[in-house]
């Protein structure tokens, strides 16, 4: 699954074309790469996203095979960790 995608679908970006600017600009990062929007998504992955007030790091547990609804898209990952710039 395409890390866009992936991204809409949990419901962490709201908008696929929204993620797609962050991996264009360089804010998404898969395994430790910088990740284009088509780069495919698998299970036990890590996306690290810049986000402009924090950094997140989440871990994929799974991929959806169709549309889910709201409750269902916080199962697809966990947070690793989450950090919040200072101003």
């Amino acid at each position: 699954m395409r890390i866009d995608l992936f991204l809409k679908q949990s419901r962490i970006v709201k908008r696929r074309t929204l993620a797609k600017q962050m991996c264009d600009g360089g804010f998404v990062f898969l395994n430790d790469s910088k990740a284009k929007a088509q780069s495919n998504v698998k299970v036990n992955d890590i996306i690290t996203i810049y986000f402009p007030s924090k950094k997140v790091v989440y871990k994929v547990l799974g991929l959806p095979e169709k549309a889910i609804n709201k409750s269902q898209s916080a199962l697809l990952y966990d947070i690793l960790s989450e950090e919040f710039y200072e101003k």
